[in-house]
């Protein structure tokens, strides 16, 4: 279900999207933060209502179908903080939602979306292909297809966040340190801050668009290992994406399972956040000193959806 032939996202369309989510939402804090003695930023996106940044293209994707399409729902896909996004956008325009989910997304996440009023259906990962099975949904259904990052509407409302970052900093960051799934917040970002270095983040083994900028095409994981980051587990970025970060984004960076978990409890301890392992990733770089950092630097926090259980254990690990 990759595209090529849909309409580019522009500046033009982040800020549009920041001033409509502006009137819902208020900022996420921009919070200092030390990091090896040097005082920069942590972008808390896990504070939104639904825990996580993906409000935002939920949200701007929704608010653009027209009346005919409202009327015909919504499918997506998600391992639940896109799902929440959707779910959340969809139940405020009253809009019909299903969201294609894994039968082992995070419980949390599941139950959250489910309480926003979306349908969920479920499928096996690993086993079949989401993007076969949302394809069925949305034959079936005569829906829209709501893609986490392999859409234009999606990726300008993700990169609202560059322009908050721009006001509350009173200037352009130097750089920022993106969580990188399927880079749908990495090009929205880079199109909000075009002066900024955008660093992508990704967990080991599953660097898809680390590797897509290096070989100037989409590249899918093949065999990826497991990973706590649930949230960071496409198999392949898409063309729209790297359309915006070719040439943008710096060298992709890998963070392993144990510096994700570090990087959770750092939040906790230093900045009183809950943060998920995919939500902590970009911390996780910083921190492990794989990307540099300085007064002008913003580290996306980008989700806050885990279970009390395995937040714990990471915390008294």
């Amino acid at each position: 279900m990759i595209r090529d032939d849909m309409r580019k996202p522009t500046r033009e369309g982040v800020l549009a999207a920041a001033a409509s989510i502006a009137e819902l939402l208020p900022p996420t804090p921009l919070l200092p933060v030390e990091i090896g003695g040097v005082r920069c930023h942590v972008k808390a996106e896990s504070l939104q209502p639904i825990g996580a940044f993906k409000i935002r293209g939920g949200w701007w994707r929704l608010s653009n179908l027209d009346a005919a399409e409202r009327a015909r729902g919504v499918v997506a896909v998600s391992s639940g903080n896109h799902a929440q996004g959707v779910a959340w956008a969809a139940r405020r325009l009253g809009i019909a939602a299903a969201i294609v989910m894994p039968r082992n997304a995070p419980t949390v996440k599941l139950e959250a979306t489910r309480a926003l009023g979306a349908e969920i259906v479920l499928y096996d990962r690993p086993g079949e292909d989401r993007e076969e099975v949302a394809a069925r949904e949305v034959a079936s259904r005569d829906a829209t297809l709501v893609h986490a990052f392999n859409d234009p509407w999606v990726i300008e409302g993700q990169g609202s966040a560059g322009i908050e970052i721009a006001a509350q900093l009173g200037r352009a960051p130097s750089r920022v340190v993106v969580c990188c799934g399927g880079g749908g917040l990495s090009a929205g970002l880079a199109l909000a801050c075009p002066d900024s270095a955008i660093h992508v983040i990704e967990p080991q083994g599953w660097d898809v668009v680390g590797q897509a900028l290096e070989a100037g095409e989409v590249v899918r994981a093949v065999n990826p290992p497991v990973t706590i980051c649930d949230a960071l587990q496409p198999d392949a970025s898409a063309p729209v994406v790297l359309s915006v970060l070719q040439g943008r984004a710096q060298p992709g960076v890998v963070v392993t399972d144990e510096e994700v978990r570090a990087a959770q409890r750092f939040a906790f301890a230093k900045l009183n956040l809950v943060v998920e392992p995919g939500g902590a990733a970009a911390l996780a770089a910083a921190l492990s000193g794989k990307v540099p950092v300085d007064a002008d630097t913003v580290i996306m926090v980008t989700g806050g959806n885990t279970d009390a259980a395995s937040f714990a254990k990471t915390l008294n690990a």
